[in-house]
């Protein structure tokens, strides 16, 4: 007899079930539902579930863009689910609570580090997410209120609530969250303050890859940047995206012709290989602050301080490639 892969055997197979909607769920689109009730299986194969009508909402059929309401019944047909993958490292989990900047009934601020995603998926085992569940079983309802890169550092807000997380996305998408960026840029910027306002197009590269360009067939995209300070090579820019687009800054600070220093996708090679040997190991790019009202109109703010490896390389890496400059 042919035995079960391991594959397999971290997968169960279900029943049908049927699930009734609360308050906290009301306004979740049923992808994003059936995400979260079916671990494990691929986000192409809840996609075909519902074109095909084997999930069914009060009896009818639904589109994946479909917000749930209160009450409704999901019917969940039967299908594979995962029933765990391999925990966390102990010290990665307890790692990322050290970096909560904030908590309470409702919110979760953490100063996220550079490396680590925002949740699992494609090829990334756990992320942000996963490792605070993980280190906190009573945030199993923990979800992102935002995004931001791997590469980037810096203030990442979650919602404990599905009612918090429908209020920020509200917030989000009214325009009424403030974010504030740290990045240092190749070259000597003369622009003063600008608002970059180019379209950006979302491209995948082979494997799933994103990759950005700009593009009139793309979506607007805005982004507020001004001077910080001159360091002659280098120039730390403050950044406040307008919109929320992939991988935004990034494209916008390369088509103004000023890439960020360290970026390995968007960037210029040459320089950052000089960075490198100066001691820039990654992308300077840091989600200094976040801003934005809360369910009683109160003004909530957080700053995340920037990363020591990048406070290094102003300090120290900086004035090596200066003097280098002034050499050659």
């Amino acid at each position: 007899m042919q035995e079960n892969s391991s594959k397999d055997a971290n997968l169960r197979a279900t029943g049908v079930r049927k699930v009734k909607v609360d308050s906290e769920r009301v306004g979740q689109r049923i992808d994003n539902f059936l995400r979260n009730e079916l671990p494990g299986v691929p986000k192409g194969r809840v996609y075909r579930l519902l074109r095909r009508g084997e999930v069914r909402v009060n009896g009818g059929r639904i589109r994946a863009e479909y917000k749930l309401q209160d009450g409704d019944e999901v019917r969940i047909p039967p299908v594979r689910v995962s029933i765990g993958s391999p925990p966390p490292p102990e010290k990665l989990a307890a790692a990322m609570l050290d970096r909560v900047i904030y908590e309470d009934k409702r919110l979760l601020v953490i100063n996220k580090p550079t490396g680590v995603a925002v949740h699992g998926g494609s090829g990334v085992s756990h992320g942000v997410i996963e490792l605070l569940r993980f280190a906190r079983p009573d945030l199993k309802d923990l979800d992102l209120v935002h995004r931001i890169d791997r590469e980037t550092s810096g203030c990442l807000v979650m919602a404990k609530r599905r009612s918090a997380l429908r209020e920020l996305h509200e917030r989000f998408r009214a325009g009424q969250v403030e974010k504030n960026y740290l990045a240092l840029a190749v070259g000597d910027w003369q622009y003063g303050e600008q608002l970059i306002d180019v379209p950006l197009l979302v491209q995948n590269r082979k494997g799933g890859e994103r990759h950005v360009i700009v593009s009139d067939k793309g979506k607007q995209a805005q982004t507020r940047v001004s001077l910080s300070r001159t360091y002659g090579i280098y120039s730390l820019l403050q950044c406040a995206p307008v919109t929320g687009r992939t991988h935004q800054i990034r494209v916008h600070l390369q088509h103004a012709g000023h890439p960020i220093a360290g970026d390995t996708r968007y960037g210029d090679q040459e320089a950052n290989q000089q960075a490198k040997r100066f001691g820039l190991k990654r992308l300077f790019l840091h989600a200094q602050s976040i801003a934005f009202a809360d369910d009683s109109g109160n003004e909530l703010h957080f700053t995340a301080p920037l990363a020591d490896d990048l406070e290094e390389f102003l300090s120290d890496g900086v004035i090596a490639a200066q003097r280098q400059k002034k050499q050659s």
